[in-house]
């Protein structure tokens, strides 16, 4: 008589082993968590440049068709009945909105507009709005991301005014931007006069607004287009 091979036994985890997966795994996630969440803001920060660089590309050629003459900044952007960059020159507003800006991207007239004109470009009697008379312009700052409202921090989305129908200047003086877009608040991307781009380290002014570059130590950027 032949005998039965005895039943095989199916051996599980035990509650140790599975407490020891359980904490190998929280430790893999909270160590690629900020490596991933760097990857992402760095992503972000890349893109907000390539809008600024697009963005002065459209505005030389706005410029050479208007004999150097910045647009009204209300509307600067354009809207379907104002036409200034938009619809001619381009034919999206997702270019206009900052990847830092939290609001629902919009193709409407009342889009987010995240970028803001230096208000002293058409607030100084010497250039009123004329890009010719910039005294240097790759050192004087022309548009940067634009959040001064509410504590002037750019990831609350109630920092964000703009839109297509009224995308307010860079403050100049008054309740503004207390920290940078990026890297912990201590970088902003920058579109210079000269239509470079940059990425400063972030310094707020004695006037709140009007944020300092501290890259180079002697300031040799700003907001002065007389300078």
């Amino acid at each position: 008589m032949t005998e039965s091979p005895p039943p095989s036994i199916e051996r599980a985890f035990t509650l140790i082993e599975l407490l020891v997966v359980i904490a190998t795994i929280t430790i893999l996630v909270a160590i690629a968590l900020p490596a991933f969440s760097g990857v992402l803001e760095r992503a972000k920060a890349t893109k907000d440049l390539s809008n600024l660089r697009q963005i002065g590309l459209l505005m030389q050629t706005y410029l050479n068709d208007k004999y150097q003459i910045l647009p009204a900044t209300a509307t600067w952007p354009g809207t379907s009945t104002t036409p200034v960059l938009y619809p001619k020159y381009v034919g999206t507003k997702k270019i206009f909105q900052s990847p830092f800006d939290k609001r629902p991207p919009a193709e409407t007239d009342t889009a987010p507009v995240s970028y803001g004109i230096n208000h002293n470009m058409y607030a100084v009697a010497a250039v009123s709005g004329n890009m010719l008379k910039v005294a240097s312009p790759a050192s004087t700052f022309f548009m940067a991301p634009n959040y001064p409202r509410a504590t002037g921090d750019p990831t609350k989305i109630a920092s964000w005014p703009g839109n297509a129908t009224n995308a307010p200047d860079l403050p100049v003086g008054g309740a503004g931007e207390t920290k940078g877009t990026h890297s912990n608040g201590q970088k902003i991307n920058v579109l210079f006069c000269d239509w470079h781009t940059e990425t400063l380290t972030f310094g707020p002014a004695s006037a709140d607004g009007t944020f300092q570059d501290t890259t180079h130590p002697l300031g040799l950027k700003h907001w002065d287009p007389t300078q």
